[in-house]
């Protein structure tokens, strides 16, 4: 492999809107929109979990006279009365809890929220500012609403450094697990509900993901920029993490961190948790990449599949990385009857492992051997668990040799994980912390204590019936030629019959020909250095991609063009392209 070409930013350029970027031009840009005429004036600064507007507050009361400000957590419940009214979603699972229907205004007391009404309204002049989590649903009228958003990530981030508590909890120090587990059931549902009543009303919207970089745009210049974003290919901001079994070839191929321990995991298509990098005409703003999927959602992934699935992102692509590494953990995902009336999730994780680099020795667990004993194995599994004890993985599980492009198919109860000295790319359905974990080859985490196995819940997903002849019949590279033109092949790869995933391959060293067909299309280039993707009547920019990333295609683009370019002119390269079976997506209907 060359240099790396792996763009760790790529930006989507927005057409025709300015923003202001440094604390002096956005308290000059509010003092403005604030002085318009006299009187009080009362602005709102409705915060997303983990967005630090302590800075914009301190400005706006140096530079401002007559400013005074109200925290809209004076009017939240107590934290132990909050504690016990999101249990029920957070649960003693380790890992696990279960979707709440709660809304964001279940977090305060109505008598707190009329109190801080009243002090708004007894103010007769200056400038009042409500702030924080749930500032607007003070029951008040106000001239400017600002909302500060806030990338998952990034709040994962701040999770570790024990920066950020939960929403109404003061545990900043509790283990990350347990700040994510909570986060990702309770507190991120109810504030993209909120935010999702909001996004229409914003005036402005902050960008503080780096603090010491501030940056704002107007809230219909959001609205419109995502509009320009659904016209075209675009990717979003991928991440990085280590992990116990990581492994060393991402660090290469996207030019990451040399003196990091290693890279296990990139997401490079999560929009839940990635960014939007927007190119404004004067300033590059990031923005949490499912602001787009609640905004446009049937211009993104087609009305059949909103239909579905609602205002989600269906699939997922993100890399595994075990080179010089170790295997995964055993593993199993859970039915789709069982994710729904335990966890309250609609559908479930169907996945494939599709295999970037192996080594000559490199291998995949997959399947059952036959004539496995439930009873036996589970007995094994749950031995293991004791201090110091072994399991035979190999007695149960079988073991295959996998090597370069090879395409592995893992439908919900497989037992499955990936070996050492591998690079998978895996394309799966999205509701992806559902893991759950049989054996962890007894080693530590990176915090150096075990990671929790969840073989309670994995005995009840595995399939025994998924045994060596049934997995090779069924979900071992079922690869077909499908069709064939001037300098192109396309191969059918996946996923298992019951998913409602496609994927197909494309092998050219000519222009291919694509069509969205109405539904999102998301394509990784798995061989080659460059390809450039184009539009048969010029309605986007042509866009380059590079080796390993992910691009997303929305369902609005209808007709591309895919071909070689730039250091692959000429060479034959490959993409791989998952999309909704149309056919499969009338069984997903959200309920």
């Amino acid at each position: 492999m060359n240099h790396s070409n792996f763009d760790k930013f790529p930006e989507v350029p927005i057409k025709g809107f300015n923003g202001y970027a440094g604390w002096h031009q956005i308290v000059d840009e509010l003092h403005k929109a604030l002085q318009a005429s006299g009187g009080k004036k009362v602005v709102v600064i409705e915060c997303y979990p983990g967005a630090d507007v302590q800075p914009l507050l301190e400005t706006l009361k140096r530079e401002i006279k007559h400013f005074q400000m109200l925290d809209a957590a004076e009017a939240m419940k107590g934290e132990a009365a909050i504690a016990e009214m999101v249990y029920p979603y957070v649960t003693d699972d380790p890992v696990f809890g279960y979707i709440t229907p709660l809304s964001l205004i279940d977090f305060f007391e109505p008598q707190k929220l009329d109190a801080l009404a009243q002090q708004v309204t007894a103010m007769e002049s200056g400038i009042v500012c409500l702030f924080g989590t749930g500032a607007s649903l003070v029951p008040v009228e106000h001239n400017l609403l600002v909302y500060a958003d806030m990338p998952r990530w990034e709040i994962q981030l701040r999770y570790r450094r024990n920066v950020l508590g939960n929403l109404g909890a003061d545990n900043k120090g509790d283990e990350f697990s347990y700040k994510y587990k909570r986060a990702f059931f309770v507190d991120w549902r109810v504030c993209d509900r909120l935010k999702q009543e909001l996004f229409e009303q914003m005036d402005y919207v902050l960008d503080t993901t780096h603090p010491e970089e501030p940056k704002m745009i107007t809230g219909p210049a959001l609205l419109q920029g995502l509009q320009q974003a659904v016209q075209r290919p675009f990717r979003v901001v991928p991440f990085f993490d280590p992990g116990p079994w990581g492994g060393q070839w991402l660090k290469e191929v996207c030019d990451l961190d040399r003196s990091e321990v290693n890279f296990a995991w990139a997401f490079d298509c999560v929009p839940e948790e990635n960014s939007l990098l927007l190119r404004f005409d004067n300033l590059l703003f990031e923005t949490p990449a499912i602001n787009l999927v609640f905004l446009q959602p049937q211009q993104l992934l087609g009305q059949k599949v909103f239909e579905a699935f609602g205002a989600e992102f269906p699939i997922r692509f993100d890399f595994l990385d075990t080179m010089e590494g170790g295997n995964l953990s055993l593993q199993v995902h859970p039915l789709k009857e069982y994710i729904r009336e335990k966890f309250g999730m609609p559908y479930t994780q169907d996945e494939s492992y599709y295999f970037m680099e192996a080594q000559d020795e490199s291998y995949v667990y997959l399947g059952l051997k036959e004539n496995v004993v439930p009873e036996k194995m589970i007995g094994a599994l749950e031995a293991a668990q004791e201090a110091e004890g072994h399991f035979d993985a190999e007695a149960y599980v079988e073991k295959w040799k996998i090597k370069k492009h090879d395409h592995v198919l893992i439908p919900a109860g497989t037992v499955h994980c990936s070996g050492a000295n591998s690079v998978v790319l895996e394309i799966s359905a999205t509701p992806y912390i559902f893991t759950f974990k049989l054996w962890d080859w007894g080693r530590m985490g990176l915090n150096g204590k075990p990671r929790p196995i969840s073989l309670e819940h994995g005995k009840k997903a595995i399939q025994w019936n998924r045994t060596t002849g049934w997995t090779k019949e069924n979900i071992l590279n079922r690869i077909e030629k499908v069709g064939e033109g001037d300098g192109w092949i396309e191969e059918r790869t996946g996923l298992h019959d019951d998913s409602f995933i496609e994927t197909r391959r494309h092998w050219f060293s000519k222009k291919v020909t694509h069509n969205t067909n109405g539904v999102v299309n998301i394509l990784n280039l798995v061989e080659g250095r460059e390809a450039i993707v184009e539009s048969p009547g010029g309605a986007f920019e042509p866009y380059v991609v590079h080796y390993a990333e992910t691009f997303i295609v929305p369902a609005a683009v209808g007709t591309y063009t895919v071909r070689p370019f730039g250091e692959s002119e000429g060479a034959q390269i490959a993409t791989i392209k998952a999309y909704a079976r149309q056919e499969k997506l009338l069984n997903h209907q959200s309920n």
